[in-house]
């Protein structure tokens, strides 16, 4: 285990583990835990040593979401989401001084960074934009109306999608690092949520400025191919895993406590508990079989920016995301009244409603759609260990 992966545990038992119901009851930030990670220097992994941070991979980043996941969804989704913000940085500020600088802030500082991708008026479509760059002597301006920012008020700045100029078409888009200073958001619809509702992602209207070398000059089409999506994919899959072990793991421990208690009788529940176990272990291999995958194919764009690298990724999220709902499920059948109790030390509510976050961020019929697409132009490959 690094130092890094016994630092997240620690967090996730001592802090976001014991805060994680009064978050999802309230729909509060996980201030305790996210300072906690701030405390342990787990914000800035991912920074390269050349800029001060300790250049971890992106397998670090996904073991610590898996951690987190088990003790609190929400605190691990936040952590996801902005470590998924920081490796579009590393890999795609090149040579910006500017975009240098703040990744030694962000290492040394430990700043947090949210994220407005989506935007009222594209029908979810993250991939087209209807504000724009408006760039001025040096800077820029743009207004843009968000359904969803996560943290955004306790975030230090955030990664906004625009287009490249008001002329430019819905998907000529550019991504632009907005500190939080320079922003103002207007809430225009409150996050009261079924599950994640730590994650705080209400919806604003969001007027902002900046720096022209805030922007990332590679295209946005470019940074979510190769970084952006797949990243997101195992940072997700990873976390709704730990969710999904999390919930298994109080189920073993009530099939143990029915053992003790009627001793010679066959366990009740024993039986779906280890369907439920291979379930998991499906899931697991999945998610490290394209960990693999994404880090053969980390050193070229044009894998990343491949047909089969997409579709996989694709379909490591939809897979991930039916299948932790399954296996909370089934882990709340084993627990019977008292996984649905919210007072029982077996209870599943809070993961169960967690879990079902899974299919709706980013919407798997969109996945599908988008697959289809993909699958009619992918090339066959007979070969079994291409």
């Amino acid at each position: 285990m690094t130092p890094w992966l016994a630092a997240a545990r620690a967090v996730g038992v001592e802090i976001a583990g014991r805060h994680a119901d009064d978050v999802d009851a309230r729909g509060r930030f996980p201030a305790e835990a996210i300072s906690a990670l701030k405390e342990h220097a787990l914000l800035g992994l991912l920074v390269p040593a050349s800029e001060g941070g300790p250049g971890a991979g992106i397998a670090d980043i996904v073991a610590i979401c898996h951690e987190l996941g088990r003790h609190c969804a929400s605190t691990a989704m936040i952590y996801a989401m902005h470590q998924i913000q920081v490796a579009c940085i590393v890999r795609h500020a090149g040579g910006n001084p500017w975009l240098r600088a703040f990744l030694r802030r962000l290492a040394s500082e430990q700043l947090l960074l949210a994220s407005a991708t989506s935007e009222a008026g594209v029908g979810g479509d993250v991939r087209s934009s209807v504000c724009a760059l408006d760039e001025r002597r040096g800077r820029f301006t743009l207004t843009k109306q968000a359904p969803v920012i996560s943290y955004a008020e306790p975030c230090d700045a955030i990664l906004v999608t625009a287009r490249r100029t008001p002329q430019s078409p819905a998907s000529d888009q550019m991504l632009a690092v907005v500190l939080r200073t320079d922003a103002d958001l207007q809430v225009r619809e409150v996050w009261n949520t079924l599950g994640m509702r730590g994650t705080c992602s209400n919806g604003y209207s969001l007027a902002a400025e900046g720096e022209i070398a805030q922007i990332l000059q590679a295209p946005y089409a470019d940074i979510s191919a190769q970084t952006m999506l797949p990243t997101s994919h195992l940072v997700w899959g990873a976390l709704w895993l730990g969710i999904a072990g999390e919930a298994l793991s109080r189920a073993r421990a009530f099939v143990r406590a029915e053992a003790k208690r009627k001793p010679g009788a066959s366990p009740i529940g024993a039986a779906r508990l280890a369907e439920a176990m291979g379930e998991l272990q499906s899931m697991k291999g999945e998610l490290l079989a394209c960990l693999r995958e994404y880090e053969a194919a980390a050193g070229s764009g044009d894998a990343l920016s491949g047909l089969p690298f997409a579709l996989a990724m694709n379909n490591l999220k939809m897979l991930s995301s039916r299948k932790v709902v399954s296996i909370v499920g089934q882990a709340m059948l084993i627990c019977g009244l008292e996984g649905y109790r919210n007072d029982s030390a077996f209870s599943i509510g809070r993961l169960l409603r967690d879990a079902h976050s899974a299919v709706v961020m980013v919407s798997n019929d969109r996945i599908v759609a988008n697959n289809a697409g993909l699958a009619l132009a992918l090339r066959d490959d007979p070969g079994l260990l291409a």
